[in-house]
């Protein structure tokens, strides 16, 4: 017999804003003759910027490694990636050849080195020594070199442990970059601002492609072709996005759990932001809707546990769904049946029988997921403050890392048993990622949950433990997210046990903590995405 949720309970609600999108993307139908027009386009430009791209390759290795930079920051490189990696190992082959015969300014090198770095390519860093005079400072000309600065600067953003020079690099160029802005044009200024605010290397990548075709637009030497080529590909991709932001959407409405279920974070918009940013891919669709649904229950049952639900509730969730049987069910709330069903019928519709233990796989990081959410609400019940050690252990489940790779993994034909393997074995990359974003999500809501009542994050576990300052507990913590990025980086280029797609995945989720966390908690305050998600899925570029 089904327990009914008692009224007279007091419940911590937590009263989360509205979503601020309804229903609006659910109405949205693609319409062929839109997407065939512009894969038409991009069809007969891409023949044309591939002839480019070649060419890059007969002029010597500035040239091409220029062009593919520019191929990249317009957010066009899917289309030529088997030419981009042979072009990047040539050059990676013959650098060091080239840069002892050639005299190459910094803003090349650190080109250079950016570049080859994003594509897993090691180069050493003390490729910047000769730009430093014998007490190891930075040469007086590099100073007043714009250019150069600028490009050392997202240079730095690649450095692993024990690069010291990147790290001076770091607080030099930012230092001098933000004297020079008020000093260069305004198209150049455009561009330090938004590197100052996010370096390339940090930044969510349609969003990243977005920014710099407008950079580029203003750019004299641009290359029309590849200009408009750009603008079109952006235009039928953000098409295909917002018509699989329709297909959740409709999914999430169908349901109706946001009805259901008014306390919790309606929120289905802006995971998808997430799954997009995560895996950008044009071709994994099946992957971004599933880390889209994944994404909004996982949420649900965080506020059911944190905002809504008693202790009691709770553990009788967390003990039937133990079982992941419809059997359990009767023992529930009404409320949380409708959560309980919702999250079965999700495992139904993405059984993949020829691969049975994926599902598995999902299903068991659900069930973590909601063992480490109930530690949480005990933790909370009984005013116990964990160390900052039993937090991070108990918090690097809750922040839904694995759950999504095991959706990420669903959508993907070619990747099995050896990567979840890999996975379960803590890789740093993954372990990293998931710290980067644990600890990023805790700075950025730390005053509002406080303010509800939450469980302790991992600022107050560090101030419990250390008996420091809010302050410096903020300090130590950001510390940590630098090494947390290093051993992301290091991990990226040397790790050989898994393909790229697989590696780009973590490395994206830690580049969307730093979008959506950067300012505030914008799963909670999504204010904070309207102007992303309009640009993103609503305006297309004049072409």
């Amino acid at each position: 017999m089904a327990t009914e949720a008692n009224s007279d309970v007091a419940r911590r609600l937590a009263k989360f804003p509205p979503t601020i999108w309804g229903t609006s993307f659910a109405s949205f139908s693609l319409k062929d003759s839109e997407i065939e027009s512009y894969t038409i386009q991009v069809e007969e430009l891409k023949e044309e910027v591939k002839d480019m791209l070649m060419q890059s390759n007969t002029k010597g290795i500035t040239e091409n490694i220029e062009f593919v930079n520019l191929l990249c920051r317009l957010g066009v490189p899917h289309h030529f990636e088997t030419v981009i990696e042979q072009h990047l190992n040539l050059i990676f082959s013959s650098l060091p050849d080239f840069l002892k015969e050639n005299e190459c300014d910094l803003y090349t090198v650190a080109l250079l080195f950016r570049v080859l770095r994003q594509h897993r390519h090691k180069v050493p860093c003390d490729v910047f020594n000769k730009f430093k005079d014998n007490n190891g400072e930075f040469n007086s000309d590099v100073v007043s070199d714009v250019k150069g600065l600028l490009s050392l600067y997202e240079a730095s953003a690649l450095s692993v442990h024990g690069e010291d020079i990147l790290d001076e690099t770091l607080a030099f160029t930012k230092l001098h970059l933000e004297t020079l802005s008020a000093q260069v044009s305004p198209h150049l200024q455009n561009q330090i601002n938004n590197a100052l605010l996010c370096p390339v290397h940090y930044g969510m990548e349609r969003f990243q492609a977005l920014l710099y075709i407008s950079i580029y637009e203003e750019d004299d030497s641009k290359n029309e072709i590849l200009l408009k080529f750009a603008k079109l590909d952006f235009n039928r991709l953000q098409l295909l996005y917002r018509e699989e932001l329709a297909v959740v959407s409709r999914w999430w409405e169908d349901m109706d759990l946001a009805g259901k279920l008014t306390y919790a974070r309606d929120r289905i918009v802006e995971v998808y932001v997430w799954a997009l940013g995560c895996i950008v891919d044009p071709k994994l669709v099946m992957s971004r809707e599933l880390v889209a649904k994944y994404t909004q229950l996982a949420m649900t049952v965080d506020d059911t546990y944190d905002a809504y639900g008693t202790i009691e509730e709770t553990r009788l969730f967390t003990a039937a769904f133990d079982r992941c049987s419809i059997d359990g069910i009767d023992e529930l709330p009404e409320y949380m049946q409708h959560l309980y069903k919702a999250i079965l019928s999700l495992f139904e519709e993405t059984e993949n029988e020829e691969a049975s233990y994926k599902t598995l796989y999902a299903e068991e990081m659900f069930k973590e997921l909601t063992r480490a959410d109930l530690q949480e609400a005990e933790w909370f019940n009984s005013g116990y403050v964990p160390t900052f050690d039993e937090y991070l252990h108990n918090a690097l489940i809750t922040t839904t890392g694995e759950l999504l790779t095991s959706a990420f993994f669903l959508g993907l034909k070619d990747v099995g048993m050896k990567e979840i393997i890999w996975v379960r074995q803590a890789p740093i990359i993954v372990k990293s990622a998931k710290l980067f974003a644990r600890l990023f999500d805790d700075v950025a809501s730390h005053v509002e949950e406080q303010k509800r009542g939450d469980c302790p994050s991992s600022v107050e576990c560090y101030m419990n433990e250390f008996g420091v300052s809010k302050e410096t507990a903020y300090v130590e913590i950001k510390k940590m997210l630098a090494n947390a990025w290093k051993d992301i980086n290091e991990e990226y280029m040397n790790s050989s046990r898994v393909s790229t797609t697989v590696l780009d995945y973590f490395l994206n989720f830690a580049r969307m903590a730093n979008f959506v966390y950067k300012i505030r908690d914008a799963y909670t305050y999504s204010t904070h995405l309207k102007f992303y998600v309009s640009k993103l899925f609503l305006e297309p570029l004049p072409v």
